[in-house]
């Protein structure tokens, strides 16, 4: 949930402190009450999107209620109907049978009663077996900021656009901060699960003092809902836990789970927004249903240095189960890089991240994500590139294609990894690392790969690429997608993300990258989908026909490009 912060001067400190050890990711959430009803006169068509997902104006966030029912995959997300920057914010509603393609419906929700009155905040959506989806979200029901978690409900359920919702006045609200529990950081339920035990179970996000953790509820009926005496789980000096998620992930293969699935042929995933940071992090690990107790396990950091689904502009994710194609969806929200006189100039902020199919890789320490199969239904024009050799300093143009809306597949391949430069211990940010070393210094073995969103002569580009180097026990592959060459614009953020990809280079030199170019969004997929950063960009002269898409080599050892695929995008049906 993205909502405005009344934090104390010490959490603030906390705060600002963090501004300046995650590279200028902004950690509070500004709200501009004088700009949050100003209607756009006109919509910037530059660098709005060809097939991620934004309606036609205005300010969205993260989406708060994805879910397949009745044949139609429905998002629900968090929008401001009357201005370009957050505020006012509704539940809009949007179907499709694809994933890609949208319709427009009425909003779903919306300020209408005493117990969401401040706001209709985030939440998830419960397919509940006999009776139909039921919306659980936060409500505001003061100035204060105190949240309370409610339920609404299809006005009729056999309608499969799901058109109308209600908000009964019985139960709501389901659950209220009790004795112990922080009631301004209090928010953002998850979809819920039912166990064999007869109980229901959801999370809802908070902190004490600067401890994060995920509370547990538990009912028979889904309307009256009792706290677990524990967290399920919880971590010091993280901060606000928003947005949490939590489902159950295969030990083996790529299909997903119903969210109730228990057993063991299942661990569990436990991924939290962190407000302080405006990351997400995420854990694999142990539910023990009997103490309702998740453990992570002790492969990764559980905490800021931990994994996270996407080292870039990338917050506030859901996923849900769709059982139409077994798989786990998992969505993303991305904020622009821009200012806010820039939003209520261009009319329109935010957009949703392509949708992705998760699941757990086979060496169990991470995710995979991958873009769901539908995607590839908007491929257009297709120009491949087989064997090309790159040396030191070597640019070469793919041609023939939409290079500002395009989709890219590339295989990288190396003969020796010898002049990997030594890793250096201390390196533990990625995205410090990438800073750094930066696309345009020589390395060994790389920096190699994309530069997109180029201008012909270069002024302007956002490169994505690998650099390789020797550790003590196994060698370090970098991914970086560095936008501060991106824009002639100065007065942008344009961060250097970046994250480290764990490969195995030792019997199998190659490295694979999967990059979708959509004018001002780059995401990209290392390696199958370990390693993935989308970044928001704002191109000057690289726009539209103007733009160019580039493979480089800027290290000593010679780099061959097995296979590149390049197709242009075609636009998808949105809203």
């Amino acid at each position: 949930m993205i909502l405005p912060k009344f934090l104390s001067f010490s959490i603030l400190i906390f705060s600002l402190n963090l501004l300046l050890i995650h590279n200028g990711v902004e950690a509070l959430h500004k709200i501009y009450p004088h700009l949050q009803s100003v209607q756009a006169l006109s919509v910037g068509v530059a660098h709005r999107t060809g097939y991620h997902f934004q309606p036609p104006k205005n300010w969205i966030n993260e989406r708060t209620g994805p879910m397949y029912y009745n044949g139609y995959y429905h998002l629900l997300y968090q929008y401001n109907p009357k201005g370009s920057v957050w505020g006012n914010i509704v539940w809009a509603h949007s179907v499709s049978k694809d994933l890609i393609n949208w319709k427009a419906l009425e909003p779903a929700i919306y300020p209408s009663k005493p117990f969401d009155k401040f706001g209709c905040w985030s939440g998830s959506a419960t397919v509940v077996p006999g009776k139909g989806p039921i919306i659980l979200y936060t409500g505001i029901i003061d100035e204060n900021q105190t949240q309370v978690q409610c339920y609404a409900v299809p006005e009729d359920p056999n309608d499969p656009l799901l058109r109308k919702w209600v908000k009964p006045e019985k139960f709501n609200p389901i659950v209220v901060a009790d004795e112990g529990v922080n009631g301004s950081a209090f928010r953002d339920p998850t979809t819920a699960w039912w166990s064999q035990d007869g109980h229901w179970r959801m999370l809802v996000g908070s902190r004490r003092k600067s401890r994060g953790m995920a509370y547990l509820y538990r009912s028979r009926d889904f309307m009256t809902w009792v706290r677990a005496k524990h967290p399920i789980h919880s971590k010091s000096e993280t901060g606000m836990w928003e947005c949490p998620d939590f489902y159950p992930v295969s030990v083996k293969g790529n299909n997903g789970l119903d969210t109730s699935e228990m057993g063991d042929h299942v661990r569990h995933v436990l991924k939290n927004s962190l407000d302080l940071t405006r990351f997400e992090y995420y854990t694999i690990g142990t539910y023990f249903e009997d103490k309702d107790r998740y453990i992570p396990d002790n492969t990764s950091v559980d905490g800021w240095g931990g994994l996270r689904y996407d080292y870039g502009n990338f917050y506030a994710s859901k996923s849900f189960f769709d059982p139409s194609k077994n798989r786990r969806v998992l969505w993303g929200w991305a904020n622009e890089s821009d200012s806010k006189d820039d939003d209520v100039r261009k009319g329109w902020a935010g957009i949703q991240a392509i949708p992705r199919t998760a699941w757990l890789d086979s060496n169990a320490r991470q995710l995979v994500q991958w873009p769901v199969e539908e995607l590839n239904t908007l491929r257009g024009t297709e120009v491949s590139i087989n064997n090309q050799k790159l040396e030191k300093g070597d640019y070469v143009e793919v041609k023939d294609i939409t290079a500002a809306q395009a989709d890219v597949e590339v295989t990288f391949s190396f003969s020796s990894l010898d002049k990997a430069e030594a890793f250096d211990p201390k390196w533990v940010n990625a995205q410090d690392l990438c800073a750094q070393k930066g696309s345009k210094l020589q390395g060994g073995v790389g920096p190699f790969g994309l530069l997109t969103l180029a201008s012909q002569n270069l002024e302007e580009f956002t490169p994505v690429f690998f650099r390789i180097f020797k550790g003590e026990n196994k060698h370090v592959v970098l991914l970086c997608s560095d936008a501060r060459s991106s824009s002639i614009k100065s007065d942008l953020y344009k961060p250097s993300f970046a994250g480290f990809v764990d490969v195995d280079l030792d019997n199998n030199k190659k490295l694979s990258l999967r990059t979708l170019i959509d004018h001002s969004v780059v995401e990209s997929f290392g390696e199958g989908g370990k390693t993935n950063i989308l970044s928001r960009v704002y191109p000057e002269l690289a726009v539209t026909n103007q733009a160019h898409l580039f493979m480089f080599n800027n290290g000593t050892e010679p780099i061959t490009v097995e296979n590149l695929k390049a197709w242009s995008m075609k636009s998808a049906d949105i809203n």
